[in-house]
């Protein structure tokens, strides 16, 4: 199976980069299912319903969260209705749930959608909960395992794919919104600390640079917006799996100067 993965889609920016470039994508490169983190989906806090049909209408098949995953009252209904994770450390009694287990190309994937603790809200022990979980998707003989790993510090996601280096098929992080390069496969798991945004890029994660800069001069007022107007990034890993392991790894950079876009491409030998 192939499948992609999109990272901390920021906004209007952010979901037009999904409208604009992923069914292309899905085309080319013939992808069977797509994962996106979509917690900032919707001016950049949470996401709506409006927001969250919008991108599965453009090829998004299955939305991970974070932090932000309860921004929205609206989210507490839309667990049910829709293919919608939200980290599976948060307290269990919460809404929503942080495995997903889907058919493609006739096979079992497992998503897992988890967070990390270094400046992030309380939640359970990360690595004692998806060692639990593994081990169950194991007993069930899934062995097509897509963790999204939120969280700040790129230590914890250093441990989680050393935890499970060969268990799974991959760990992407998301969170920081500053993409990274470090593409590996590890006895047959695919690993990458930060997939980045997608949205501005000629901000501040994705935000309009004056009050961030204000807050760090001192001033702890104002309110994060989004640009109307910016140059934009989209950032989406492509992984082959076989049989649990990944094969193929790759990341594209769709990148904005000016009316053009770029395309990077980073591959993982």
């Amino acid at each position: 199976m192939k499948i992609a993965f999109i990272g901390d889609i920021v906004g209007r920016p952010g979901r037009f980069m999904i409208k604009e470039f992923l069914q292309k994508i899905r085309s080319e490169y013939h992808i069977d299912f797509v994962i996106a983190n979509t917690e900032n989906a919707s001016h950049g806090f949470g996401i709506t319903e409006k927001n969250a049909k919008e991108l599965f209408n453009a090829g998004i098949d299955v939305m991970t969260g974070g932090n932000h995953s309860f921004d929205k009252k609206e989210i507490l209904s839309l667990y049910d209705k829709y293919n919608i994770l939200r980290p599976l450390n948060f307290k269990s009694d919460l809404a929503g749930k942080g495995v997903g287990i889907y058919d493609v190309a006739g096979e079992k994937l497992a998503v897992i959608n988890a967070m990390g603790h270094y400046t992030m809200p309380q939640t359970d022990n990360v690595f004692v909960a998806i060692n639990k979980i593994i081990k169950e998707l194991k007993e069930q003989n899934i062995n097509n395992i897509f963790i999204d790993f939120h969280a700040e510090a790129t230590s914890e996601k250093r441990g989680l794919i050393m935890m499970l280096k060969g268990q799974v098929s991959g760990i992407i992080g998301t969170h920081t919104h500053i993409g990274t390069d470090d593409l590996e496969i590890i006895d047959g798991s695919a690993y990458l600390s930060d997939i980045g945004l997608s949205g501005c890029r000629d901000g501040i994660i994705g935000m309009d640079s004056k009050i961030p800069i204000q807050r760090f001069l001192g001033q702890p007022w104002g309110h994060f917006d989004i640009p109307k107007k910016c140059q934009k990034i989209l950032q989406i890993a492509i992984m082959e799996i076989n049989d649990g392991k990944t094969t193929y790894f790759e990341k594209l950079k769709y990148i904005q100067i000016d009316t053009e876009f770029k395309i990077v491409k980073t591959q993982a030998f």
